[in-house]
């Protein structure tokens, strides 16, 4: 869906991206984070047709941004970080407006905005001024806008900035919503837990270049080469840890008071063999799994601790 090579954007001597290159597959959702000046906000609008690279490429369904930006127009919705809104317009006339300016004929735009504002949660908002609605509604408003000639890609630069919990908690199931609905999206924020939770795959940039891509447990495994397994048993423990002890597998053990981790280097089919040993050694488990990385670990190891 989204080819991204070797794009380098300088302003003057300075090189905000520096010979990025990554690539987004149809149907996921990529979370693109770094530190504040790390390009991303750059790369999104170049990658909108917003910026003009000084070299490299970006191609979104075939078509490359730089060459062909009507059809490019037709395949994004893209949501700024800060948008304006016409205050003096309701809901349905904002919609009504931008339908237009693609060129979606008038006879057609009623059941297209009345299925978008359901979809945002603003069905009852249709009527109101654009004015009158609060922060996280004229997020979702905007949101509802960047959807209305039905992309493929949606580029969404800081959507849940400056929201109350409510609010963001609000466009996280939109998010959801619009996954479901097949739709890729590329999304940035600083708010790193959540945007763990929503995305597929996270790319972290860090002084314009790609630094790591992947899921968060793809990422902390390349980091540390270490795989963590939580066991929780229910009585047992110290039969427990002697069979875990001959395993060829495990490299290190921790106990805890109720529970143990193990660093684990073998294959996915072999930790399967672990967890089938316990079971037939009659060794209750509450728990076995996988701990889980996190992204702010991630991105502080990546950054060097740089503020997102």
């Amino acid at each position: 869906m989204l080819e991204i090579k070797e794009l380098v954007k300088n302003y003057g001597k300075f090189t905000a991206v520096d010979h990025l290159t990554l690539s987004v597959g149809k149907g996921a959702v990529c979370g693109f984070v770094g530190p504040n000046g790390a390009g991303k906000t750059t790369t999104m609008r170049i990658m909108a047709g917003l910026l003009k690279a000084t070299d490299g490429s970006v191609v979104i369904d075939g078509v490359e941004v730089t060459k062909n930006p009507r059809a490019l127009r037709e395949k994004i919705g893209y949501m700024p970080d800060f948008f304006g809104v016409y205050d003096n317009l309701k809901v349905t006339e904002y919609m009504d407006f931008y339908a237009g300016a693609y060129g979606i004929a008038y006879k057609e735009r009623g059941p297209i905005i009345d299925n978008l504002l359901e979809i945002v949660d603003l069905s009852h908002k249709k009527e109101s001024y654009v004015d009158s609605l609060s922060r996280g509604m004229k997020q979702r408003l905007c949101l509802a806008r960047s959807l209305v000639h039905d992309p493929e890609l949606l580029i969404l630069d800081e959507p849940a900035s400056g929201l109350d919990p409510r609010a963001r908690v609000e466009i996280k199931e939109v998010l959801k919503q619009l996954q479901g609905m097949g739709k890729t999206i590329v999304i940035s924020s600083h708010i790193l837990p959540e945007l763990a939770e929503m995305c597929t795959e996270i790319c972290i940039i860090n002084g314009g270049k790609l630094a790591a891509q992947g899921s968060v447990q793809e990422i902390m495994q390349k980091l540390s080469q270490k795989r963590i397994i939580h066991v929780q048993p229910l009585g047992e423990k110290e039969k427990m840890i002697q069979i875990l002890k001959e395993q060829p597998f495990i490299r290190s053990i921790i106990e805890n008071s109720q529970d143990v981790d193990f660093d684990f280097a073998g294959t996915n089919e072999q930790l399967a063999g672990v967890l089938k040993q316990l079971v037939l050694a009659d060794i209750p488990l509450i728990s076995f799994k996988e701990k889980e990385g996190n992204l702010e670990e991630v991105f502080m190891q990546i950054t060097g601790g740089e503020s997102v």
